[in-house]
């Protein structure tokens, strides 16, 4: 797919993992690319880093010259997290420019390759990003737009090998928020999990189902579909489309992984499915959700004929995605693990795994909430798998793009907390806290600006332990 007369790309909220994956992509295509976001990151550093303008003025006069005075030839690529009294994006309708949502451009993109989509309201990126580091590791021409910084590439976006005589394989993160997959054109699809979340957007649990079995029906009829077996309970064998499926899981009767065992730095598998056994795989994102993650990657390189051998290295040098229960400190009596978890399950599944690797530790949770309305719509499952720790510090509720709602708040989660040490911190006093506490395994959690504590939280640790040594 060509776009045709098109020389200069402008991305309202191009700092966003998805948006700038699309920026990349341009660039690496010989457009002109800028776009503008609401604060600077290290994730805009990197884009202006890369040639791309990135301004940070919701103003006329930050649009490039180029942009503003050939509209014909500038495509403009907006979110939906933009305000709807932008100034640039009301400025770009009124003056006849070719405006598109994110999901559509992605769409295009993908639109003429063979496209292996991942979808799930958990677990996409990691699986996304495995899948196609698996199949990039073992020679396939890969590309890829993921929802997560990988730690392998450091990026968010895979470039196939124009070189390579084989066709390229697109791997793309498809985002049930907005609906927004439903733009997409995949060849395979692969459905990780269909919890009820973004019910802002759908309204309520059997909306979104309706929604993941509107996508799956968009698979080509040729295709193939793999599906996590709770999410296929949940979607209804009588609605997945009349393409092959496999299920996969760790209770699955399909694919499925044995043997299981969890060390401090790695989970150790067999993967197993009808026609497969692959003894002793290991994997250096700990987790027992990283191992179901693991096999529908296995799952599609077996199936594109990748050998035992090269999914056995594949999976081993996998170093997972930033923010996906990432481990940076594992040393002396301390542990510190961040991960992106922002809904019970995930939490839930976050933590078990933690008390399988440290069960002899206790653990301290550290969580901020995202959004008021998930907070509201899942107060009961936050505060059950939130239970699952030694000891709960809550941050209050990070708005992201919505206004408060009268009586949602973080403290309304500590009444149904199953622990005794919980409580509510402010974001200044948390490290003073924490040297008091003196955790021994800690876990931050949450999709908010938690992340900007941790390399305070990661540091604060490393001295200790450092001070300990001397």
């Amino acid at each position: 797919m060509s776009f045709e007369g098109i020389h200069s790309v402008h991305l309202l909220g191009i700092g966003g993992i998805g948006m700038s994956a699309l920026a990349r992509w341009f660039a690496h295509e010989g457009y002109a690319v800028s776009g503008y976001d609401r604060t600077p990151s290290a994730l805009t550093d990197e884009l202006s880093k890369e040639g791309m303008t990135v301004n940070f003025e919701d103003t006329l006069e930050a649009i490039p010259a180029a942009v503003k005075s050939e509209p014909a030839s500038s495509l403009i690529i907006w979110t939906p997290a933009m305000p709807k009294d932008s100034i640039q994006l009301n400025y770009f309708r009124d003056n006849g420019y070719q405006l598109k949502k994110r999901s559509e451009v992605l769409g295009m993109v993908t639109s003429s390759f063979y496209t292996i989509a991942v979808a799930g309201t958990h677990g996409k990126t990691t699986t996304s990003s495995m899948i196609a580091h698996v199949l990039k590791s073992a020679g396939k021409p890969v590309a890829a737009f993921l929802g997560g910084i990988t730690q392998n590439y450091q990026s968010n976006l895979i470039l196939g090998d124009k070189k390579s005589k084989e066709p390229v394989l697109v791997v793309v993160e498809a985002d049930e928020f907005d609906r927004s997959f439903l733009t997409l054109h995949p060849n395979e699809v692969v459905v990780t999990s269909a919890d009820p979340d973004h019910l802002d957007i759908y309204g309520d649990e059997a909306t979104i189902l309706d929604g993941f079995r509107q996508f799956i029906q968009l698979i080509d009829k040729k295709g193939k579909l793999y599906i996590q077996h709770t999410a296929a309970d949940r979607l209804g064998a009588e609605n997945l489309p009349k393409v092959m499926t496999k299920e996969y899981g760790l209770r699955s009767s399909g694919i499925t992984a044995a043997n299981i065992q969890a060390r401090t730095g790695s989970f150790v598998f067999d993967y197993q499915d009808l026609n497969h056994t692959i003894k002793g795989l290991e994997l250096f994102i700990p987790g027992f959700h990283n191992v179901e993650n693991a096999l529908a990657a296995i799952a599609i390189a077996l199936d594109h004929q990748i050998s035992e051998e090269q999914i056995r290295k594949g999976i081993s040098s996998f170093k997972g995605v930033k923010r996906r229960f990432e481990i940076h400190v594992n040393e002396g009596n301390q542990v510190f693990i961040d991960d992106y978890a922002h809904h019970p399950e995930e939490i839930r599944a976050c933590l078990s795994s933690v008390r399988a690797m440290f069960p002899t530790k206790k653990l301290t949770v550290i969580f901020q909430p995202h959004l008021y309305t998930r907070t509201r719509d899942f107060a009961s499952g936050f505060s059950e798998s939130l239970s699952l720790a030694d000891s709960v510090i809550l941050l209050d509720i990070y708005p992201a793009r919505e206004l408060p709602i009268e009586g949602v708040n973080a403290e309304m989660l500590l009444e149904n907390i199953q622990t005794s040490k919980k409580e509510l911190v402010g974001k200044e006093e948390l490290l003073a806290h924490l040297e008091q506490a003196n955790p021994e395994v800690l876990v931050t959690l949450g999709a908010g600006d938690i992340d900007r504590l941790v390399p305070r939280i990661a540091s604060w640790m490393r001295e200790k332990q450092n001070h300990i040594s001397l």
